[in-house]
């Protein structure tokens, strides 16, 4: 009688934890995270007790693979961020927003508003408190001050503060 998939997935669960492994790898070259392939370092790890002690200590695969990924991404992320933030020409998302064209969704005023930049909804000040930017101008981001657009009208001089 031949062997069905489930049945030899269920005796070689190191299988199942190398795929997870794989889709988590592939998934991370979209993310750019960091942190999936912590968790897909933590699968390997499984992977590993997996082939090396019997299917019946499924519970200690799931304790090593949930440790190791912890571990991971306690101890080794903040490093290699660290490492990859410290690289010659990076910048972050925040960072590549300053000069970005948007649209003002709503009157921006010294107080606050709302823009629109590439698709995402940010909130916003003007540079100068006493402009007021209205709903639908296209507007041009100075800075980022915290998670707040500071901007400016995007046709027009860059008014002094």
């Amino acid at each position: 009688m031949p062997m069905n998939l489930t049945d030899w997935l269920g005796d070689n669960p190191w299988a199942l934890w190398l795929t997870l492994a794989v889709l988590l790898g592939v998934a991370e070259i979209l993310s750019m995270d960091f942190v999936l392939i912590m968790i897909a370092i933590g699968a390997v790890a499984a992977a590993v007790v997996a082939a090396l002690l019997p299917s019946e200590l499924w519970w200690l695969q799931i304790l090593v693979a949930a440790g190791v990924s912890i571990g991971m991404l306690v101890l080794a992320r903040p490093t290699l961020m660290r490492h990859v933030n410290q690289l010659p020409g990076y910048r972050s998302s925040t960072d590549k927003m300053v000069g970005s064209s948007g649209v003002a969704t709503s009157d921006i005023t010294g107080a606050g508003g709302e823009i629109k930049v590439d698709g995402q909804t940010w909130t916003a000040r003007v540079y100068t408190p006493e402009t007021v930017i209205s709903k639908g101008t296209e507007i041009e981001v100075y800075e980022i001050d915290g998670a707040i657009a500071v901007v400016y009208p995007k046709y027009g001089e860059l008014p002094t503060p």
